[in-house]
């Protein structure tokens, strides 16, 4: 078996103890302090030997110690490994050394919220805040897709540094596909390539806001992209949402007492409310931002799903749309993991952005960008959109149909018209924190909606994510719910 590691033990031949018990204790160390794991293969004697220069006896002799005390074990022509149950006084000094180290960081940071951690219970229903379903993603022809970019006879150039922006080809599909799916006019130079949305809101921020700059967000809304528009120094001002989206005559009142750089939405479903916002609300929020100088960042997350007969297009499309900085991710069309998103603004904004994404990560993956860009230009992505979209409008009506059924008591709510998630409302006062923990003791996650409130009070309301749940993982999820109420 291959050991992938170099031993470096801290070995004092000229020490009082005996040899063999200096190594035994260096490798002891290793295991308490964690870099050696349960189930770590260790190197042969005869290996283990040479790296020490000791003779192999003495090496021989730590190990039959050890394996005697616990802390390694053997197993037939395989080799020797770090015991997986291991003496019981690891985990105490595992956990006095976290302590000491938590307690004495000796350097100055800035403390981060905690992101929301995934578990690894596969058999938890998990109600999502509206992923796709990966089950549906275009493995096989984005695996094609690959293949034939490796297959070319000039693949050697995307091994090097390219565009910051992104290469020229992936821009010019992302190009074509606003232009003739979602009305915007846009050129190459006016995007730039990023990992993901979120990325895409980090650039943003720390390329507009300066210390104390007022940005407006969404109430309740998307609390990531506060704690961005935060770290980058903005002092936030919120604005109500309701059934026509954020409050435009109150934003108009704030813009009459208060300088606003810009304002953070998502006009065409609503986070995490799931409404769109209404024509007259976005005729009016253009013409403050035209009135008043304020850009509009429109996060246009999930844009494909969108079921019902009439489906508006971005404020980015709008003629009069002057100051509007337009964010789209392919997440949402393919898969979570495929971290492509991007940016649409004024040309001399885009290169700054650019010279921003330069300093954090250089450029993107050169070789997944040709990759979808591929898929983009054949038909594979569009074709992919209009499958999944049919797999999750069939799903949105099992939803509604499973809410009404099982919950239909305890809430109200809307079918949404577009989005992978409803938004329900109780008819009674929750703590959702507290059924969130009760649930997951039943097998089913949900997200507290507590954090989607700029106040962080009680909405009395959940987000169900259903696109990335099969029927019977839906009414399972939905059971488990109605009893814990």
């Amino acid at each position: 078996m291959l050991r992938p590691w170099k031993t470096i033990l801290p070995i004092t031949l000229d020490g009082e103890k005996a040899v063999y018990r200096q190594l035994a204790a260096g490798i002891v160390e290793e295991i308490k302090r964690g870099r050696l794991k349960p189930g770590t293969a260790l190197p042969g004697t005869r290996q283990l030997a040479l790296d020490l220069k000791l003779n192999r006896k003495t090496v021989i002799l730590a190990y039959d110690n050890l394996i005697a005390e616990g802390w390694l074990t053997t197993a037939y022509k395989q080799g020797t490994f770090v015991s997986d149950k291991l003496p019981q006084d690891v985990k105490l000094y595992r956990s006095h050394q976290t302590a000491v180290e938590t307690a004495n960081i000796p350097f100055k940071y800035r403390e981060q919220q905690s992101a929301i951690l995934f578990s690894k219970d596969q058999s938890l229903v998990v109600f999502n805040d509206g992923l796709p379903d990966v089950r549906l993603a275009p493995m096989n022809e984005l695996v094609r897709a690959y293949r034939r970019i490796f297959q070319q006879n000039a693949k050697w150039r995307m091994m090097g540094y390219g565009d910051p922006r992104g290469t020229e080809r992936i821009r010019e599909a992302i190009a074509k596909m606003l232009i003739h799916d979602r009305g915007i006019s846009v050129e190459t130079g006016e995007l730039c390539i990023t990992r993901g949305s979120q990325m895409a809101l980090y650039l943003i921020a720390n390329v507009l806001v300066e210390k104390g700059d007022h940005i407006v967000v969404e109430d309740p809304g998307y609390a990531p992209a506060w704690q961005v528009f935060e770290r980058a120094g903005a002092t936030l001002i919120p604005v109500t949402v309701d059934e026509s989206g954020i409050c435009t005559d109150s934003l108009e009142i704030l813009c009459a007492q208060t300088t606003i750089t810009a304002i953070y939405v998502t006009p065409h479903h609503q986070f995490p409310t799931t409404v769109s916002m209404k024509i007259d609300r976005r005729l009016k929020l253009i013409a403050l931002s035209n009135q008043y100088g304020f850009a509009i960042i429109e996060d246009d997350y999930d844009h494909e799903f969108h079921f019902s007969s009439k489906s508006l297009l971005p404020l980015a499309s709008h003629q009069n749309a002057l100051n509007v900085i337009y964010i789209g991710s392919l997440s949402k069309i393919v898969a979570p993991a495929l971290r492509i998103g991007y940016v649409k603004g004024p040309q001399k904004f885009i290169d700054t952005l650019a010279g921003l994404r330069k300093l954090i990560d250089v450029q993107g993956d050169n070789v997944m960008e040709h990759a979808v860009a591929e898929l983009i230009e054949e038909g594979a992505v569009k074709r992919h959109a209009k499958k999944a979209y049919a797999v999750y409008k069939d799903r949105r009506e099992n939803m509604e149909k499973m809410l009404d059924t099982y919950l239909g008591d305890h809430i109200t709510f809307k079918k949404p018209e577009g989005g992978l998630a409803y938004w329900i409302q109780f008819r009674e006062n929750r703590n959702t924190v507290d059924l969130a923990e009760k649930l997951l003791e039943k097998g089913v996650s949900i997200i507290p909606t507590e954090r989607f409130s700029f106040h962080s009070s009680s909405l009395n309301a959940l987000r169900l994510g259903y696109a990335s749940l099969t029927k019977d993982e839906m009414e399972t999820g939905l059971q488990l719910i109605a009893k814990a109420l």
